[in-house]
This record gives C-alpha cells, structure tokens and sequence, in this order.
C-alpha cells in the first residue's frame, strides 16, 4: 500500500571516529566509508535531506602523519586535528564525487552558537544548504575546541545540529546495534530493546568510554537521545557497519506511522515483564522496566499490526536490530532549546521548591529575588546560569543545628546546596553580585538596595528553559 505520509525527512547520521578508522591502524574503512555515501545518495534521490555529523579528524592525522599513537599533549592533539581534517573532509568529497553529489564543510564551536544570531545564522546555512541538494558534513572544530577533544562531544553537537534544523531523525551510528536487556557478550538470552520511551529512568555506570582515537562512547549517545527528544526528534542507535540499516529502519517506521494514521491512534506498545533493573552492554547501563520495550526477534512487527477486525496490509519484514528513542510529545520551542543546549553556564542560581514551581506551571511566572537561595560563580547581566533546586527549609534547619557558626556553618550550607538539583538555565537580569544583595527580598526592595532596578524579575520567564522531564 502507499502511505499518506510520504513528505521529504531531514535526517542527520552521526558517525563516530570508530565508524570510519581502524581504531589501531587508524586506515579510513574505505568499503565502509563507500557503504554510507552510497545510503546517503540513496536517501537523497528519495527526496530527503541528510547532514552527516562526522568524526575522526584525529585519526586521520595520525595517518597522515604517521604517529602510532594519540599524544598527551593538547597543542599537539589540535595541530594533528588540523591536518586530519583536511584529509577527513577530502576523503568524503572524492567519495561522494563518484556519484554527483556536492558536499559542504561545517565545523562549529560551542562559542559558535552561544550568540542567539550566529546560532540562527548556522541553521540558516544548514537549511540552505539542504535546499540546494548539498549534503552539510559538520564537525567540532577540533583545533579550537578544547572541551570537545577532553570530552568528545561529537554526539551532542549531532543532537544540537538536528535540533537546528528540526530534523525527523537522528541516527546514532556505532560498533554495537543498539540496547540489550543484558550483556549479550555474557548471556545469550539477551534481548534487544527496541524502544525507549522515558531515557530519564536510564542510571548509567560511565566505566566504559569511546575508542582509543575517539572521545565518546555509549554514554554520551544517551546524553544526545535525551537532547534531541527533548526536541521532539525520534533518535535511533543502530550498528555503523551496515549502514543500508538506516534505509530499512526508515521504511519500517514509515509503514508503522502509516498504520497508526488508518487507526487514527498512537502505537501503543506491549510491555512485557521484565527485571526491574536491566544491565545494558557497553557499558553497563541500568534501564526501568516501565520506560523500555524488549522486542525478541519474533514479535518485532506483531504488536504494530493491525487489528484482526481490519483486513492486513502486507507487512514488510522486521526492521534490522536499533534502539529508537521516542521523541517527547511536547517538544521545546527552538529558542528554548538554544538556551537549554546552545549556551554555557556561567553559574548557578540556587532557588526554593516554591520558586520552581511557579517557573514550570502552565501558566509559568518569571523569577523573582524573593525566591532565590543563593548564587553560585562569578557572571554577569544577560549570561547564562544553572537554576538549581533548593529545599529553603532543609537548609535553614541544617544551619540551625550547626554549633559555632562561622566556617562550620558555611561548610553545612556547602553540602546542602551541592545536594540541589539541576532543572535548567535563565539567563539573568542582573549579575552575581547583584542577585547575592537582592536575594530574598521583595521586587519593590530592589531599587532602594541597588539604586536601580532593571526588572522586577532575576529572569524573565521567556528567557527560562527547562528539560521536558521538569516540565
């Protein structure tokens, strides 16, 4: 059957330093390089816009300058960073050169999209670039991001870029298929998990990091699935190595969206008894039974087939082995996304349960000084800051029971707010050393204290954003 749903997507396909270099050789995988241009073509001649997000700079430096191994030191890493990237970005032209298709370089830094316009002035290229049937390569800059080679944070930019140009898709591809029940390596009777519904119930032990040339890792894949549903956008892990997966996992999800259309209700999926605590290979993670979806081999398309009342559409096999992650049903403005994911935190503002719930209720109200606890850093006016939850009362009984005051009362007080819960960013009205001297007090008190008052509220509720799950 055809399906009602047959408008172009916007994919973005993020492949890790071990998708495309041997981790010990560092050699590009040629064939597999070859495999994904050739799914990317593909995609594209069916009408959809696809954005790789690419790694491997690193790697393909360390050829290229033929150095065994990754060095300690930073300026060394950067310069190696460079010369890969040079060689990174031919590589794919010459490639998809073999089949007509123009390629564009985009490598960006957190500092890029910390300003709201050049964050709008990236997406607009992006989106440019896609309407003129280019295929956006985007990458950290490495030779200028010190975070990103410390940490690999390639994934996240991957994350951030779909939820630029709202993407329908985010594939995160890996050395694995996706999300086991157990460590497949150890039990046998592992199952994998096909859906994941609330990536919040996921507690992750991050023993287990990313390949030697690589900075990321399983963990940071479930960082940027948070992310990126947050913004409304289905996140699919699935194995590197055959990437004609991405085609079949797309059909498949296409036909489940097209049925779910004719019964004019959402999928509702079948949810098994499990163990409470699930372990999950590389590395272990721990998942709740209520916010996944084992699927065994067997019944991966019965519990999204129609109903027996209805006459079967022919039913197209089970799709190739992935973890999707479901997008949050009401995803983030994008203005809010840029403020949650786009901008760095220059500190903290410590707020009470009251506080927090007037700034996430419906009909949402700014922050005002008086329920503001503390303030963290040093920043000032219209910067970004962490919004950290307090309990007013657990911290003033704490400091209550403190004998002798001064440095005891101070290291008590310490402990207490590094128990706070992080829920969000503003950006501020007034600096750290305004916020310190109004907070607590009334609006009306600020004018009198600072001999001005820009606002009655240390932030506007239009420059608050929260996580969905805060919500």
């Amino acid at each position: 059957m055809k399906h009602k749903d047959q408008r172009p997507l916007t994919i973005v396909i993020k492949l890790g330093t071990s998708s495309i270099c041997d981790e010990v050789t560092h050699e590009p995988g040629i064939a597999n390089m070859s495999l994904i241009v050739e799914t990317v073509v593909k995609l594209r001649r069916e009408g959809h816009r696809v954005i790789i997000v690419s790694s491997a700079a690193i790697a393909m430096g360390l050829k290229r300058l033929d150095i065994p191994k990754r060095p300690k030191h930073l300026a060394t890493v950067q310069a190696i960073a460079a010369v890969g990237q040079c060689r990174l970005i031919a590589l794919w032209d010459e490639l998809f050169r073999q089949l007509n298709q123009p390629v564009a370089q985009i490598l960006l830094t957190r500092n890029d999209i910390a300003d709201r316009a050049q964050y709008l002035n990236a997406a607009n290229t992006l989106l440019e670039l896609l309407h003129m049937g280019v295929i956006p390569i985007v990458n950290e800059n490495d030779t200028l991001s010190v975070m990103e080679i410390k940490f690999g944070d390639n994934d996240t930019l991957s994350a951030i870029t779909a939820g630029m140009v709202n993407a329908d898709y985010l594939f995160l591809m890996t050395d694995v298929d996706g999300l086991y029940t157990e460590n497949p390596r150890n039990n046998p009777d592992a199952l994998p998990i096909e859906v994941v519904k609330d990536i919040s119930q996921l507690t992750v032990d991050v023993s287990t990091g990313g390949s030697s040339v690589g900075t990321g890792g399983m963990v940071t894949k479930l960082v940027a699935a948070e992310l990126a549903t947050s913004a409304g956008i289905t996140t699919i892990i699935t194995k590197s190595s055959v990437p004609g997966n991405i085609r079949g996992i797309i059909k498949y999800l296409r036909y489940l969206k097209g049925q779910e259309g004719e019964r004019n209700t959402s999928d509702k999926s079948i949810n098994p008894t499990v163990p409470s605590d699930l372990s999950v290979s590389d590395p272990d993670i721990r998942l709740s039974a209520r916010s996944i979806t084992p699927l065994a081999p067997t019944d991966s398309v019965a519990r999204d087939s129609p109903s027996p009342s209805r006459t079967p559409c022919r039913t197209p096999s089970p799709p190739p082995r992935h973890t999707r992650f479901l997008p949050q049903s009401h995803p983030m403005r994008d203005r809010l996304f840029w403020i949650l994911h786009g901008l760095k935190s220059h500190g903290a503002v410590y707020i009470d349960t009251g506080a927090y719930k007037a700034i996430t209720r419906a009909n949402r109200a700014g922050l005002l000084p008086a329920g503001v606890v503390d303030v963290k850093g040093t920043f000032s006016a219209s910067e970004a800051v962490s919004l950290v939850v307090i309990d007013r009362k657990t911290l003033a009984n704490a400091e209550k029971d403190v004998q002798g005051g001064g440095d005891a009362n101070k290291a008590v007080r310490a402990a207490i707010l590094e128990e706070g819960e992080v829920v969000g960013k503003a950006i501020v009205n007034y600096s750290s050393v305004e916020i310190a001297r109004i907070m607590g007090l009334k609006s009306s008190e600020i004018e009198s204290l600072l001999g001005y008052s820009d606002s009655e509220y240390i932030a506007h509720r239009d420059n608050l954003a929260f996580a969905p799950k805060h919500l």
